[in-house]
């Protein structure tokens, strides 16, 4: 049975994000996932997965000034020495939660140029042996160009090509199951090549991002898939609810209390 993480940068946002945990353990989730924790400090960040008995699935290493549009830093070559600060900042993050895997987001860039391409392998590569010493994996996440244009990252074969010719034990793709229907389609067929590789999923229904209980997919059949394939990991709720978080949770109550 999938183990579902709630995302609190989306979910239970009526709430301020640091009583977010205790919402999302009251709902029966026993992991969590959000965008960025660094407008809050690494401790409280932590006390609250302790206090409410969750387990931290991922978040995103620094993206720069997300208000102004940046998405990362990893494909882009003038921003090498800001890519390796946010590794330092994360790391402290990552220590007082408990996370296992992070996610280098790659930035707005043009797979085309050769040097953005260079930059982007050169990024991964320095970022994963920097947490390989901490024991954690670094995901990297194809995202379609309609949520996010121009993100250099916008392509689950390319994903995939990278983490088999780089061969580094801790690199990881990050299958959002949603980007993956907008950008390719056929998704339980990619689920089952890219299985071996994938360190995390998430979901949202096509095309509203909003609860995955409808619309093109058949959600209730890919959690059965993933169980089928074998996968161990968790399951991000990378959704956007319709009104409030815990009225659109039907879908969620035959998982709810899971734990990895």
């Amino acid at each position: 049975m999938p183990h579902f993480a709630a995302n609190l940068s989306m979910m239970f946002t009526d709430v301020p994000f640091l009583d977010r945990f205790e919402a999302a353990a009251k709902a029966g989730f026993t992991a969590v996932e959000f965008l960025f924790p660094y407008d809050h400090p690494a401790e409280a960040v932590g006390d609250g997965l302790k206090r409410n008995g969750l387990t931290q699935a991922l978040f995103n290493l620094p993206p720069g000034n997300w208000d102004a549009g940046e998405k990362g830093f990893a494909a882009l070559p003038e921003r090498f020495d800001d890519l390796k600060r946010g590794l330092e900042t994360a790391l402290p993050y990552a220590q007082a939660t408990g996370v296992k895997r992070l996610h280098l987001m790659a930035g707005i860039a043009n797979r085309s140029e050769p040097k953005a391409v260079e930059q982007f392998y050169k990024s991964v590569t320095w970022a994963a042996e920097f947490f390989a010493a901490y024991g954690l994996d670094v995901v990297i996440e194809p995202i379609n160009a309609r949520n996010v244009p121009g993100y250099f990252l916008n392509d689950f074969g390319f994903a995939r090509d990278l983490i088999t010719e780089l061969k580094i034990p801790n690199l990881k793709l990050q299958f959002d199951i949603y980007h993956c229907q907008i950008i390719h389609g056929d998704v339980t067929m990619r689920l089952r090549e890219m299985m071996p590789i994938t360190g995390h999923v998430q979901i949202a229904s096509i095309p509203s991002r909003n609860e995955p209980d409808g619309e093109e997919l058949n959600y209730p059949f890919l959690f059965t898939e993933l169980d089928r394939l074998g996968y161990g990991g968790f399951v991000g709720c990378e959704y956007n609810p319709r009104g409030k978080t815990t009225d659109g949770l039907a879908w969620f109550k035959p998982y709810a209390g899971v734990k990895p």
